[in-house]
C-alpha cells in the first residue's frame, strides 16, 4: 500500500497495490498490518457500511461528537469527490478541507480520522461507496455541517445544486457547529 498525505495531518490517501493480468485484477482492500504501519496506530474497525447514491447526490458533511468515528472510504463502483473537514479546534488546520476523487478505476481509499467531518459528491451515474468505521453509528450524536458553508469554502465539482437529504439541508455553519477540542 502506498500512503500519500492528503494535505492535512492525519488524513491519508491510500493506493493499494493492484495486480493485473488477462483475467482482471486483484488488490488487498484491507490489511491491518500495512494500515497500522501507515497511520502508526492500532485501530479497530467495528462497522462496515455500503451506500449507493445517484449522480449529483451529496452526502454530508457528517461527524459524531460522542462515539466519534474514524472512517476508511473506498469506491467499488463509480466515482465520487470525497471531502474531509478538520474540526479539531486545537489544530492550525481547523476549518480546512481536503478533497480527492475516489473511483472504481483508481482504487484509492481515504482515511479520515476522528475529529473530521466527512462527505462526498457522486460524479458518475451512481456510486457504491464502502467505508469502515472505528465506532458504531449513533444517530443521537451525529452532527452535520452545511455542505457549502463559505467559511469552509469547499470547491465541489458541481454544475447545479446537488441532491441533499433533509438532514443535510439542515446542516450548520462552522461557526455554529459543535467541534472537537
Amino acid at each position: 500500500m502506498k500512503a500519500i498525505s492528503a494535505g492535512i495531518s492525519g488524513v491519508w490517501l491510500l493506493e493499494p497495490h493492484v495486480f493485473h493480468d488477462e483475467r482482471g485484477y486483484l488488490l488487498e482492500s484491507w490489511n491491518a498490518r500495512e494500515f497500522r504501519n501507515v497511520i502508526e496506530s492500532d485501530l479497530r474497525f467495528v462497522q462496515d457500511n455500503h451506500s449507493r447514491s445517484a449522480h449529483n447526490v451529496l452526502r454530508g458533511l457528517h461527524y459524531q461528537v460522542t462515539q466519534a468515528q474514524g472512517k476508511l472510504i473506498r469506491v467499488v463502483r463509480g466515482r465520487i469527490f470525497d471531502v474531509a473537514v478538520d474540526l479539531r479546534k486545537s489544530q492550525s488546520t481547523f476549518g480546512h478541507w481536503v478533497g480527492h476523487e475516489l473511483s472504481e478505476d483508481n482504487h484509492r481509499q481515504l482515511w479520515v480520522p476522528v475529529g473530521f467531518a466527512h462527505g462526498f459528491l457522486v460524479l458518475s451515474e451512481f456510486a457504491d461507496v464502502l467505508y469502515k468505521t472505528t465506532d458504531y453509528y449513533a444517530p443521537e450524536h451525529e452532527r452535520c455541517l452545511f455542505w457549502n458553508d463559505p467559511a469552509i469554502g469547499i470547491h465541489w465539482p458541481i454544475k447545479r445544486e446537488p441532491v441533499l437529504s433533509g438532514k443535510d439541508q439542515m446542516g450548520l455553519s462552522l461557526a455554529q457547529a459543535e467541534v472537537f477540542t
